[in-house]
C-alpha cells in the first residue's frame, strides 16, 4: 500500500479494457471465486480471448468468509437455424463456381474434421486466410492456397471467377482475404458462431449463424449423395500456376538467403506435427503464400494486431503446451530485440525450442511498403547485437548460417537436440519488390 496518495497509482482496468475481452477489479475478497470463475467462461466462449482480474494488495490481505467454488458445466452452442440453412444448400447448388473460404475460428478440431468431410462430399475447391492454415491438410488436391493479400495475387484469380464464396469462420478483424465490391454478381455465404460485421469491403448475402461444426455436418447431410453442378477446371489450372509460381525460388543458392528458400526449408526439417510461431514482418507473408500446413494450429501467426515481438512468447507457451512436439519460432531481428529477453525463461523452463532471427538490420515490411509506394526508404536501419553471444550470454546455443546450403542440416540439428538454439539466418528481401510488387502486377489470369 501507497503512503504517499498517487504513488505508482494506475487506473489498470482501463488500460487492459481494449485489449481484453473482459476487464475488472475485484473489490471483495468473496468475489474472488465467482469472478475468477466468470473470467474463464468469458475467455474460452467464442471468439476465444485473454481476460483481466485485477486483485489490489488490500483485497488480497482480506480474509474470505466463502469457500464456495464454482463448477464448471458444459454449454453446447446454439445450432444455425434450419432455413438459414437451406437457403444456403439452395446457393450451393445453383452455383457453377463455388469456394469455401477457411478462416480463424474454423481452427477447432471438431470444425477441421467436418470441414474437411465438407470438402470431400461436395468437391469443393478452398483456400484459407492467414490465421485458417492447417484447418484442412493443405496437400489436398482441392486446395488452392492462401489468402496472404488481400487482393491482386495468383489466387485472386479464382477469387474474381467465383460466383459464390462460403465464408466459413472468417472474421473482419483478420486482414481481409478478398475485397468486396458494391457491382459484384457473386454471393457470400458468412458460417460463424457470430453474425457478419458488415463493412464497405464485406457484405454477406446470407448468413448462417451458430456452430460451425454442426452447420457445415447439416448441409453435408441435405447434399448427401447429390452431384454438384461444379466446374473446377479453371480453378485447377490457377493452382498449377500458383504452385509453379511459389516452387521456381525453392531452390536457389543466392546468399544471403531468400524467403523462398527459407520456407522450402523450413517446411522440409519440421515433422507434420511441428509447430511454427511466426512473429510479424515480412517472413509472415512468405509463409502464409508459401509453408504448407497440415494440420491445425501448426503455424501460429497474428493476422489481425500483427503484434511484432509476439513470436517467441508464443514459441515459449507452445512448448510448454506441447512438450512432445518440435518448435520453432521465427523472428525478424526486429521483432526479435523487442522481447529477447524471453531466452532466459525458455532457458530457466529447461525447454527444448529453436529461434530463428531473419536478419537484413531494418524493419523489412515497412521497407517493402515505402518503396511499393514509390517512397524513399525512410528511418527503417538499425544495429543488432551480435546474436550469438547474445545467445550464449543466456546460456543458449547460437549459430549464425555462413552459406545457403549449410542451412538445413543446422536448422535439423538443432531441432533434434536439447536446449534452446538460436540462428542468425542473414535474409534478402530484395525478392519483396520483385515477386510481390512487381510481378503480381503484371500477372496474368489467363491458364
Amino acid at each position: 500500500s501507497s503512503k504517499q496518495g498517487h504513488f505508482q497509482i494506475v487506473n489498470t482496468c482501463e488500460i487492459m479494457a481494449p485489449v481484453t475481452k473482459f476487464t475488472k477489479q475485484i473489490s471483495n475478497a468473496n468475489q474472488i471465486t465467482s469472478q475468477v470463475r466468470e473470467a474463464f467462461r468469458i475467455a474460452t466462449e467464442e471468439r476465444p480471448g485473454a481476460v483481466h482480474l485485477e486483485l489490489p494488495e488490500d483485497i488480497a490481505a482480506e480474509e474470505a468468509t466463502t469457500t464456495h467454488i464454482f463448477s464448471v458445466q458444459k454449454v453446447r452452442r446454439p445450432v444455425a437455424e434450419e432455413k438459414a440453412l437451406r437457403q444456403a444448400v439452395e446457393m450451393i447448388r445453383a452455383a457453377q463456381h463455388p469456394l469455401l473460404l477457411v478462416g480463424a475460428a474454423a481452427n477447432r478440431k471438431l470444425t477441421s474434421k467436418m470441414l474437411l468431410e465438407f470438402v470431400d462430399s461436395t468437391g469443393i475447391p478452398f483456400f484459407d486466410t492467414q490465421m485458417g492454415k492447417g484447418v484442412i491438410d493443405e496437400r489436398h488436391s482441392l486446395y488452392l492456397g492462401s489468402a496472404a493479400l488481400s487482393q491482386n495475387d495468383f489466387l485472386h484469380c479464382a477469387i474474381e471467377k467465383a460466383d459464390l464464396i462460403i465464408n466459413v469462420g472468417h472474421d473482419v478483424i483478420e486482414k481481409p482475404p478478398f475485397i468486396m465490391q458494391e457491382k459484384d454478381t457473386r454471393k457470400v455465404i458468412h458460417v460463424n458462431f457470430y453474425g457478419a460485421k458488415v463493412d464497405s469491403i464485406y457484405f454477406p448475402q446470407l448468413e448462417v449463424v451458430g456452430d460451425i461444426a454442426n452447420a457445415l455436418w447439416q448441409m453435408k447431410q441435405i447434399l448427401k449423395s447429390e452431384t454438384l453442378n461444379i466446374d473446377k477446371k479453371y480453378f485447377l489450372d490457377i493452382k498449377q500456376k500458383i504452385e509453379t509460381h511459389i516452387a521456381r525460388d525453392e531452390q536457389s543458392e543466392q546468399f544471403p538467403l531468400i524467403p523462398q528458400r527459407i520456407v522450402h526449408d523450413v517446411r522440409a526439417c519440421l515433422p507434420e506435427d511441428g509447430i511454427l510461431a511466426l512473429d510479424n514482418g515480412m517472413y509472415k507473408l512468405w509463409f502464409a503464400r508459401n509453408y504448407r500446413a497440415y494440420a491445425p494450429n501448426t503455424i501460429l501467426l497474428d493476422n489481425a494486431l500483427a503484434t511484432m515481438g509476439a513470436g517467441l512468447p508464443s514459441a515459449l507457451a507452445a512448448k510448454i503446451l506441447n512438450p512432445e512436439k518440435k518448435v520453432l519460432a521465427i523472428c525478424g531481428d526486429g521483432g526479435f530485440m523487442m522481447n529477447s529477453q524471453e531466452l532466459e525463461t525458455a532457458i530457466r523452463l529447461g525447454l527444448d525450442l529453436v529461434v530463428l532471427i531473419l536478419n537484413d538490420s531494418a524493419y523489412g515490411m515497412i521497407e517493402w511498403k515505402q518503396e511499393s509506394l514509390g517512397f524513399k526508404n525512410f528511418g527503417l536501419k538499425f544495429g543488432n547485437p551480435d546474436f550469438v553471444k547474445y545467445a550464449e550470454s543466456y546460456g543458449a546455443y547460437g549459430y549464425r548460417v555462413q552459406h545457403t546450403d549449410d542451412f538445413v542440416q543446422l536448422l535439423k540439428s538443432c531441432l533434434n537436440t536439447k536446449g534452446v538454439h538460436v540462428i542468425d539466418v542473414p535474409v534478402d528481401y530484395s525478392e519483396n519488390i520483385r515477386v510481390l510488387t512487381k510481378e503480381l502486377k503484371e500477372k496474368s489470369c489467363d491458364v
